[in-house]
């Protein structure tokens, strides 16, 4: 039987595992790093003489900075350096990936079809929140109905009828996502499209509105927030590398699997972090599921830059096909 976090362990007869074991592997394999990169520096030192510590520094600042621009089997070819770039400076990085203000295609996305509806349907007067801070019930039913036509729409609630907007959960993100934008926003107790946003919409159209969703959809929105699952903020913090792998693979169809291989294979220290959930869903199953559904699925999928293939018998449940989409390499244009 596997461990639990919560779980005693053996090795005090009281203390919880996440208090002990776990916190001790976690320092045996920083340790075990730090001990192979001081086996490194010996080696690199053994059969070397410098004149002064000055010259050893920038000798071993020389190395360490070839070792940062050479390639990685477990990066797909990155660097570690243009990978942690990647991760932590992805919009400004250009020299690796730059992304433009205004796009040179009219683009096509869930988001921006349901962003348009939104928009129309506020109007110029806008219109008055609900008690719970949310678009009216009619809107949401208006715009669903529009969305995905009355017979998908009778499907999706058969159980109940639509009630409020996070029931409709695409718009709700949507929402959301467009007010942390700017672009629609809250004044008085009434949702309306901000001024800067009719004016973008007059100069460029939805060809200036996507690179703001789209950013703000990576960086500010918590991808966590629908799914009830562990946080791991890794899996929205390294979206441009899921996006790398997507063009250098995404021409043709490829399991979920693949791409959730290739997470594992960058980041394996990041299981460390996940709780399994029962007994049935181990950490790299929660990962796996975590990882496809949020990146692949709600984040490309959601933003048109991939198309998704499911099994009609299985729903939204086991592994799905997915295809790198045109409007991708228009959103994000690699240097590497």
């Amino acid at each position: 039987m596997k461990s639990g976090s919560n779980d005693r362990c053996l090795c005090t007869g009281g203390t919880k595992l996440k208090e002990c074991c776990v916190d001790k592997r976690k320092a045996d394999e920083r340790q075990a790093m730090l001990d192979a990169a001081v086996r490194e520096v010996r080696e690199l030192l053994e059969s070397r003489s410098f004149a002064s510590l000055e010259e050893a520094n920038a000798f071993l600042n020389r190395h360490m900075q070839q070792r940062n621009r050479a390639p990685e089997d477990d990066f797909d070819g990155l660097s570690s350096g243009q990978m942690h770039r990647l991760l932590h400076y992805p919009f400004e990085s250009p020299d690796l990936a730059a992304f433009p203000a205004c796009l040179d295609v009219v683009p096509d996305a869930p988001i921006l079809r349901l962003f348009s509806l939104l928009v129309e349907k506020l109007g110029d007067q806008g219109l008055k929140a609900t008690t719970t801070g949310n678009l009216p019930r009619n809107l949401c039913r208006e715009i669903a109905l529009t969305y995905w036509g009355e017979e998908k729409y009778r499907e999706v609630f058969r159980y109940g009828e639509l009630r409020t907007e996070p029931m409709f959960f695409d718009l709700h993100v949507t929402r959301i996502v467009s007010g942390l934008s700017g672009l629609v926003r809250k004044y008085r107790g009434k949702f309306i499209v901000s001024n800067g946003c009719r004016r973008l919409l007059n100069k460029q159209g939805l060809a200036g509105i996507y690179p703001r969703l789209f950013r703000e959809f990576a960086t500010k929105y918590n991808w966590a927030y629908w799914g009830g699952r562990s946080e791991i903020p890794l899996i929205q913090q390294s979206f441009l590398f899921t996006l790398y792998l997507l063009r250098r693979h995404g021409t043709e169809w490829r399991s979920c699997r693949f791409y959730e291989d290739w997470f594992l294979r960058a980041f394996p220290a990041v299981l460390n972090e996940v709780v399994p959930i029962g007994e049935y869903l181990s950490p790299e199953k929660v990962l796996r599921g975590s990882y496809s559904w949020r990146c692949l699925d709600r984040f490309a999928g959601f933003l048109g830059l991939v198309e998704i293939r499911r099994d009609p018998g299985k729903g939204l449940r086991g592994d799905f096909l997915v295809r790198k989409l045109p409007l991708l390499d228009h959103v994000v244009q690699f240097h590497l």
